[in-house]
């Protein structure tokens, strides 16, 4: 087993993961899905159980014991996220059960307010759906219009047009931080501050970029940043979205209810500040405390090592993959790309090369991974799509590898 990669130990790292220890009929589970969503440590585990164990209230509600401890684990996740992207403060941090939820308030509350007839929404040809349909359903509302950044055929952002993509109609550009699809790494400096310079707002979907690299909001400048806790460690349904204090106050909410407001009349209500006005009925408290202990996982470890590490494994996966025979999608670099390689190995159809890898106990993505402009702009109905985090080794692509090769001699 491998010990370093990229400065990480990661046979220490894989003992925190208890899933890692489970077979697939007599075959050790290799799992390359991390980019669907990410395995739990064991500390993020214990954290919830914890919660339900011994803490189990409805945040804010409560004036006793347990709804106190609820509410003082839920804001202290919300301030462990607040430091971990750089936001000024907590209140800064609106919590939601992922990017899709996230993109879908920005579109409906900040979009559906501020966008018209003749505005333009600037997105990419290699946005997920979640950065996609949204966006298509508030201009289908608003009369906006949707534009989008086209790609190299090697997977990048084709930027040479982009003084007559990015203009004075351009409302919002909102793109993604990594692509789920191709591995690429946007050049998000170069974007927000052109956008910026147009007037435009800038919403970074995060989901594949926080998992593996440190973001400053502040530094980096961005209006909006969604993330995903389930694909950074934490449990399914937690996430949320960073804005700045000015354009979330601005923002309305998506969601009406309890908890939201500050009073009801018969034909009005006003709501509460920012972010408790974003957050209806019963949040995902247990959910939110577990995303705060992976946030101090990912801390301990340190953004830097994760990102050495998926760097360095990348690098190695696309060499073996390109030297076995497979068509890789997206760049070949590993320094200008993450860790969700996409694939076509020979002629075999990754549905059925996805099923063949079960069987020798490797778990990948088989499909168009809800990015079917890239799929259509690549000309391919889908891809096998291998995606690493801290706890892969080389050793793990090897099997990747050798499994491909039985794949072909069943289908070719």
């Amino acid at each position: 087993m491998t010990g370093h990669i990229g400065g990480l130990d990661v046979e220490k790292i894989r003992k925190d993961f208890p899933v890692l220890a489970r077979t697939v009929g007599d075959r050790p589970l290799v799992y390359l899905d991390s980019a669907a969503t990410s395995q739990k440590p064991q500390q993020v585990i214990d954290e919830v159980s914890d919660f339900y164990a011994h803490h189990n209230a409805n945040a804010h509600r409560g004036l006793y014991m347990l709804g106190e401890e609820a509410t003082e684990l839920f804001e202290g996740a919300r301030a462990n996220l607040a430091r971990f992207f750089g936001a000024p403060g907590p209140e800064n941090i609106v919590f939601t059960r992922g990017t899709t939820e996230s993109m879908n308030l920005v579109a409906q509350g900040w979009g559906r307010k501020f966008l018209h007839a003749g505005d333009e929404v600037l997105l990419t040809d290699m946005e997920h759906h979640s950065n996609i349909v949204p966006w298509q359903m508030t201009a289908a509302v608003t009369g906006a219009t949707l534009r989008f950044i086209p790609l190299t055929d090697d997977g990048q952002l084709d930027l040479s047009d982009l003084g007559s993509l990015l203009t004075e109609r351009t409302k919002i550009l909102s793109v993604t931080g990594m692509s789920n699809a191709l591995g690429t790494i946007t050049p998000l400096r170069q974007l927000i501050d052109a956008a910026h310079a147009v007037g435009a707002v800038v919403a970074v979907d995060g989901a594949q970029l926080a998992p593996h690299h440190a973001i400053d909001v502040t530094a980096l400048g961005c209006d909006f940043l969604t993330f995903s806790g389930h694909k950074m460690l934490g449990p399914t349904s937690s996430g949320g979205l960073y804005g700045t204090a000015e354009i979330l106050d601005a923002t309305d909410p998506m969601f009406g209810g309890g908890e939201m407001i500050h009073e009801v009349f018969h034909d009005h209500s006003t709501f509460k500040p920012v972010p408790y006005k974003f957050e209806a009925g019963t949040m995902q408290i247990a959910q939110q405390v577990g995303l705060g202990a992976a946030v101090d996982y990912l801390d301990a470890i340190g953004m830097d090592i994760v990102r050495a590490h998926e760097e360095e494994i990348t690098g190695y996966a696309l060499g073996r993959l390109i030297d076995a025979g497979a068509t890789v999608f997206g760049p070949k670099d590993a320094s200008i790309r993450g860790g969700a390689v996409s694939f076509w190995y020979k002629d075999v159809h990754p549905h059925d090369l996805a099923t063949i890898l079960n069987e020798e106990g490797v778990a990948i993505r088989a499909g168009h991974h809800c990015a079917q402009l890239v799929m259509r702009r690549f000309d391919t109905p889908a891809t096998a799509r291998a995606s690493f985090y801290i706890y892969n080794t080389k050793e793990e692509v090897d099997v990747l590898v050798e499994s491909l090769a039985k794949a072909e001699a069943i289908f070719i």
